[in-house]
């Protein structure tokens, strides 16, 4: 269980992450955001862009992880925590554990590609040399999943206009 001042710091950078995943949306890209912390400062941070970067790599926990890369001057990202509005992908979770990524916290589940527990838990995997500590469900109705949290945040026409109106949250429109 996380300390009281630890999980208002995840809250906090969480906030980051959605804001993050709302320039996903308005760019027409699946809203998926993260930033990267180290000593309480966001490192790098980004957004799904594959569509606008004809990259299917480009997601937003590669795109922070190696824009961290460039800022540090190096590929081991020791004593960070990624923050993430989705669970990572299988991709994105062994790049986490090749970047020696501390700590993983991300809001919603994805049980159609999720890699940190839901289609396979890849920090368990027996063998890699690196562990990281994962917390999922941050900012979301007793650990919702990516479809009960936003049912229209990935629906093409009206994904941009639900994410402003709800944050992406699942919380109702803001006043």
């Amino acid at each position: 269980m996380t300390e009281p001042a630890e999980a208002g710091r995840d809250a906090a950078f969480m906030r980051a992450a959605l804001g993050q995943a709302l320039a996903a949306a308005a760019s027409g890209e699946v809203p998926v955001g993260a930033v990267l912390v180290r000593e309480e400062a966001i490192i790098a941070a980004g957004h799904n862009a594959p569509i606008a970067s004809h990259d299917p790599t480009a997601h937003a926990e590669i795109t922070v992880l190696r824009a961290a890369g460039q800022a540090l001057g190096s590929y081991r990202l020791t004593d960070t925590t990624l923050y993430v509005t989705l669970e990572p992908c299988v991709m994105c979770a062994s790049a986490m554990v090749h970047a020696r990524v501390r700590r993983l916290v991300f809001g919603a589940w994805d049980p159609r590609a999720g890699g940190a527990g839901s289609i396979v838990d890849v920090f368990a995997l027996p063998g890699l040399n690196h562990r990281v500590d994962v917390f999922g469900g941050v900012l979301t109705a007793a650990g919702a999943t990516a479809g009960e949290l936003s049912p229209g945040c990935h629906s093409s026409r009206r994904r941009y206009r639900w994410m402003r109106s709800t944050n992406c949250t699942g919380s109702q429109p803001r006043a």
